[in-house]
């Protein structure tokens, strides 16, 4: 199921779409609310941030609810947070922007990646941005199934994305009225970085800096969808 290309967005009294960007856990909650004052509002003040709790189904729930409410039938959806790369040479604090996400119903496509690339090499400058299939799991990914994963194709792998991105697609919407959906990974462990092994913290602290630091790019994105096409 693939999403919207670049569309004109709002309500018939002009107001503009919303923009709902859900992550799973508190920290990276933490993270995103603690950008700062320059980062506090999207367009037109129509960011929304969501905490799913942690795993696909966890998601699925918690962004169907979100996507159930008055005014946020058109939303633009990205999901954010951390995640585990899949491709040796990644580093924490790494970005990930997802060309589609593939979970356990199927593939999503995202909208926008290369626009979203490129704003978020200007947030956060010095660090590397890879662009690829984002594989979802139920569980935490270590060792030999790391490279499992990476040999289908995918570069990094969380626990939410997919299942965020496919429940606020999975209506079938059509091309010109279907939802523009996104999203963007920041790599805490990877191959030569496991969780389990010296630097954890130091790892996860850097990708705490690098998630705080990424908001304002998601801002950038969520504007170009409302710019009319030409």
């Amino acid at each position: 199921m693939s999403a919207a290309p670049r569309r004109s967005g709002g309500d018939r009294a002009g107001n503009p779409d919303p923009l709902l960007v859900a992550c799973a856990l508190r920290i990276e909650q933490a993270a995103l609310r603690s950008a700062g004052p320059g980062a506090a509002r999207g367009p037109a003040g129509s960011y929304s941030l969501l905490r799913t709790g942690m795993g696909p189904r966890a998601a699925e729930r918690a962004v169907a609810r979100a996507l159930d409410r008055p005014a946020m039938e058109r939303a633009a959806v990205l999901a954010t947070g951390f995640c585990a790369g899949l491709v040796p040479g990644m580093h924490p604090g790494d970005l990930v922007v997802a060309e589609e996400t593939r979970g356990r119903q199927g593939a999503v496509t995202c909208t926008g990646t290369a626009l979203l690339a490129e704003a978020l090499a200007r947030a956060a400058p010095g660090r590397t941005v890879h662009t690829g299939a984002l594989t979802g799991s139920d569980h935490v990914v270590r060792g030999q199934e790391r490279a499992q994963l990476r040999a289908t194709g995918a570069i990094a792998v969380d626990m939410e994305s997919a299942a965020t991105l496919w429940t606020a697609t999975r209506g079938g919407l059509s091309p010109e009225g279907g939802r523009p959906v996104a999203a963007v990974r920041v790599i805490v462990d990877a191959p030569e970085h496991e969780l389990v092994r010296i630097g954890t913290v130091r790892g996860g602290i850097s990708a705490f800096r690098v998630l705080r630091a990424v908001l304002p790019a998601f801002y950038e994105w969520h504007r170009s969808l409302l710019l009319p096409r030409r």
